[in-house]
């Protein structure tokens, strides 16, 4: 109970983080914006895999790879009908400009805080899931790579709701809340995952699919919009490494 605690906590004090520096950074050229998130896309795709699918195929054995891919699946699903009824995050950062069909029906700081809060249960689900396994290491890896990208999310998610006309401190506030959702998405996962032994392979690979939904429709095609993709790339791959040595090490 206690390591969940500090997983929420964690997570939480990463987005405050990435808030503040964005209060002092304003915003990243676009070619250190790239390479911070190819770097987090990469840790994202470890943990993804490493943290969350293959320790779910291993707690169903061979006989349960179809609950492994219902799961994953089933994942996926659930990210592309959030991007459906809300707009994809990195779009709202400033950097590019995409209008959903919704858009025009809503006051936009209201659906950009919207936007924030439905991609942050799940990747607080993601982290808390895995915390019923016996070995815990594979979701402290999880939690590890959540965390990472949260910094340069909370930084980019400021300038939008200061140019919208939100004040600085409703701004920090709102960054406060988003960040509390995350740490309510975390005890959802760990209270979902010990409702059975059947349940938790499919809750682990179910946050594995919605994180590379997320690495593969939102962060890698934001990191090679601006021509950086080079750097993208490789920052992926250091990133994708660190997370490797990271779950050798725990």
């Amino acid at each position: 109970m206690q390591q969940v605690w500090i997983s929420a906590a964690g997570l939480a004090i990463a987005t405050i983080i990435g808030s503040v520096l964005g209060f002092i950074v304003k915003a990243l050229p676009h070619k250190w914006n790239d390479a911070v998130l190819g770097y987090c896309a990469g840790v994202m795709l470890a943990a993804s895999t490493i943290g969350l699918i293959v320790p779910a195929a291993e707690s169903a054995g061979l006989s349960g790879w179809w609950l492994i891919l219902t799961g994953v699946i089933l994942g996926m699903l659930f990210l592309n009908l959030l991007d459906l009824v809300t707009p994809h995050l990195h779009m709202l950062t400033g950097f590019d400009a995409d209008v959903h069909k919704h858009n025009s029906s809503l006051n936009n700081v209201l659906l950009f805080v919207m936007a924030i809060a439905l991609h942050k249960l799940p990747e607080g689900i993601a982290a808390g899931v895995g915390f019923n396994a016996a070995e815990t290491s594979d979701a402290w890896a999880v939690t590890f790579g959540i965390a990472l990208q949260n910094i340069p999310e909370g930084m980019v998610v400021i300038a939008p709701l200061l140019l919208a006309g939100v004040s600085r401190l409703r701004t920090f506030f709102i960054s406060l809340a988003i960040a509390l959702l995350e740490v309510i998405g975390v005890w959802i996962g760990f209270g979902i995952g010990a409702i059975s032994s059947i349940l938790l392979p499919v809750m682990l690979s179910m946050a594995g699919g919605a994180m590379l939904y997320v690495v593969s429709d939102e962060m890698i095609p934001e990191t090679h919009a601006h021509g950086y993709q080079k750097v993208a790339t490789y920052s992926l791959i250091l990133g994708f490494v660190t997370l490797v040595f990271l779950e050798l090490a725990v």
